[in-house]
């Protein structure tokens, strides 16, 4: 199983899913690559937020040898599962898509709601790490179950 989060520039959102998801199926023993990207092309090569790496130290997990980098057509190949943080991010990455079976892999990350982003406030952080906790543990199970 492959599995890539998407959120706009993978500097807050989309590389908490990654170390979070990473992290919960590393303690369950499960062999699947996850990895993060984003949308938009302003932190390309840089570290996730420095507020993402903190919410993320305080849960145990280190995030901070994370590199960001921009969403390609070549994710489709890659990865089984495209789970992006927004509505936007959803119409980015499906206009990316160049075939039903490429469009098939997008979803929300949430199914039918969004991931808040927390740039312009760092009380949100912490919400956002649960949130994103929680649905990762959910997919887990789900995604296992369709193996």
């Amino acid at each position: 199983m492959k599995i890539l989060m998407v959120c706009l520039g993978n500097i807050c959102r989309s590389p908490l899913a990654h170390g979070i998801m990473e992290h919960l199926v590393q303690q369950k023993g499960l062999s699947w690559e996850i990895d993060s990207a984003g949308t938009g092309g302003w932190h390309i090569g840089k570290q996730p937020d420095v507020r993402s790496i903190a919410i993320a130290k305080k849960y145990g997990l280190d995030i901070s040898g994370q590199s960001c980098r921009m969403f390609n057509t070549k994710d489709f190949e890659k990865f089984d599962h495209i789970l992006v943080m927004d509505y936007n991010n959803l119409n980015d990455v499906k206009a990316q898509a160049r075939s039903e079976e490429e469009l098939s892999k997008i979803s929300l990350f949430l199914k039918d709601n969004i991931v808040p982003d927390p740039y312009y406030d760092d009380d949100q952080f912490d919400p956002v790490y649960q949130l994103i906790e929680k649905r990762c543990k959910e997919l887990i199970g789900e995604f296992a179950s369709s193996l």
